[in-house]
């Protein structure tokens, strides 16, 4: 009967398993924020098309919207005996962060609550009552066919994980586990289920080995073999999933499939923390990648792929606790890889290697009147195509010369195949791995190409012959009158 039941299971998970993503967390427990349209820049750039945020943040919402990034958005915990006591409380909540979004921002799953039944033991009661009462209130908005509910769980719930065909959930929680098991399955929803094989590593005393945690290759007889079932074992990762499967198929569960809502590893730790290094992050979150973009799926389900969300997007320097806790993130504030992820062969997702992707900007604190000079060269004699940063257009905002500048500078620097000395304009430039795309303007190692967005044209600037080069002046608009003055002495100090 075993067999049947995980026979049904795997036929079932893989019209849910065609497209497995990867996905990212984005905490914002940060001393510096970035604004909402620099994270959504960095997404672009890093082609991130799946995002899980701890709220719903309105500013994050409109800043996603016509993105076409799918956004798994959450109730807080402290939300939750409100929305869990209430259908009236449940509805304006949904009202006021999914309706008022959707569908500009493409709102894909509401996550109620966090790991509640091992953070809010009080609240687990009524945990079941918040699923039902928001979908209802996505029911009645017509909305119950795009947007799934579930709620993210620890893999602590999971006992005796270990071989994974004798796993079992927690059997004190299952009065809550149970029906929330038959509301996923009844809504054609999944389980979210957080995996840290980072932790399961450090409270192992040592039992699990470090390469096994890390995904990295082991000889045939360094596999663990789960002996009632024969199935060898490379990885936490797998084993942690696969007794996900077997804990929900011992209830009689046998059709809901495993979403991971966190995975990670931290790049830097204490005295204590001694494997938290940037070589094992790099490690493990580059491995976990590949293995879920590669359609490897685990041991028991070869081929069906968990989708994943890999905690996190930021570094969250104001986390409480060990440094670890700090040093989660793939990036830090100012948009910079932590470190260089090795995903060769896996597709564009967080390809973040920035080896050959160089931006050229404006240097902070350049005089204001050498940039404008270097400005108006560039738009110019330079040739560079500057109407994207005329008033109404991509890059006009923000309305400074740094930022004008910036983006004619990328330019030149592009136009020119960024051959040494293109990046310069007098000492006011400089070379970057930092991509500085924004909004809908998305620069040269990001989208433009020589003044073409997609999606979009940009007008070209009028000039009064085919031939002549137009000259962009900051802050004087799509009136601005083309001047002359000067144009030797631009020449002399550029070229």
């Amino acid at each position: 009967m075993a067999l049947l039941a995980f026979l049904l299971l795997a036929i079932s998970l893989v019209s849910a398993d065609e497209n497995a993503f990867i996905g990212v967390n984005i905490g914002t427990d940060l001393s510096d924020m970035p604004h909402p349209t620099q994270v959504v820049a960095l997404l672009k750039a890093q082609q991130i098309r799946h995002v899980r945020l701890y709220n719903a943040d309105r500013g994050m919402l409109l800043a996603l919207a016509n993105t076409g990034i799918k956004v798994a958005i959450t109730i807080p915990n402290e939300q939750l005996l409100g929305i869990g006591q209430s259908n009236t409380t449940a509805a304006n909540w949904v009202s006021q962060n999914v309706v008022a979004h959707y569908p500009d921002t493409n709102i894909t799953t509401i996550c109620v609550g966090s790991e509640v039944l091992t953070t809010l033991p009080n609240a687990a009661r009524i945990l079941v009552s918040a699923l039902k009462f928001v979908q209802s209130a996505l029911v009645a908005s017509n909305l119950d066919s795009q947007i799934k509910v579930s709620t993210p769980l620890s893999s602590s719930i999971i006992l005796d994980s270990f071989p994974p065909s004798q796993a079992f959930f927690n059997r004190s929680l299952n009065p809550v586990i149970v029906p929330m098991l038959s509301f996923l399955q009844a809504t054609g929803s999944f389980l979210m289920l957080n995996i840290y094989p980072y932790y399961d590593y450090m409270q192992s005393n040592g039992v699990i080995p470090l390469d096994y945690a890390l995904f990295r290759p082991l000889a045939s007889n360094k596999e663990a073999v789960d002996a009632n079932t024969l199935i060898h074992y490379t990885n936490v990762f797998d084993a942690m999933v696969d007794a996900a499967y077997f804990s929900m198929a011992y209830l009689n569960f046998t059709n809901i499939p495993v979403i991971v809502s966190e995975s990670g590893w931290p790049s830097k730790g204490d005295s204590s923390e001694p494997d938290a290094t940037l070589d094992n992050a790099n490690t493990y979150n580059s491995n976990l990648i590949k293995h879920v973009l590669n359609q490897t799926g685990t041991p028991k389900h070869p081929g069906i792929s968990v989708s994943t969300y890999i905690y996190e997007l930021y570094n969250e320097d104001n986390k409480p606790g060990p440094l670890s806790e700090q040093n989660w993130g793939l990036f830090d504030a100012n948009g910079e890889p932590i470190y260089i992820l090795h995903l060769t062969g896996s597709g564009p997702v967080l390809a973040n290697d920035t080896t050959n992707q160089t931006f050229c900007t404006a240097k902070d604190g350049a005089d204001a009147k050498m940039l404008q000079a270097a400005l108006d060269w560039a738009c110019g004699p330079g040739k560079v195509d500057c109407s994207p940063i005329l008033q109404g257009q991509p890059c006009y905002e923000p309305d400074t010369v740094a930022a004008h500048a910036t983006y004619a500078f990328d330019n030149y620097y592009h136009q020119m195949g960024k051959a040494p000395g293109t990046c310069d304009f007098n000492g006011v430039a400089a070379i970057t791995t930092s991509n500085p795309s924004h909004d809908n303007c998305l620069f040269s190692g990001s989208g433009v190409r020589n003044g073409t967005f997609p999606n979009s044209t940009a007008p070209a600037l009028n000039s009064t012959s085919s031939g002549s080069p137009s000259f962009y002046f900051h802050g004087c608009g799509s009136t601005c009158a083309v001047i002359l003055v000067g144009l030797l002495s631009w020449f002399a100090v550029f070229l």
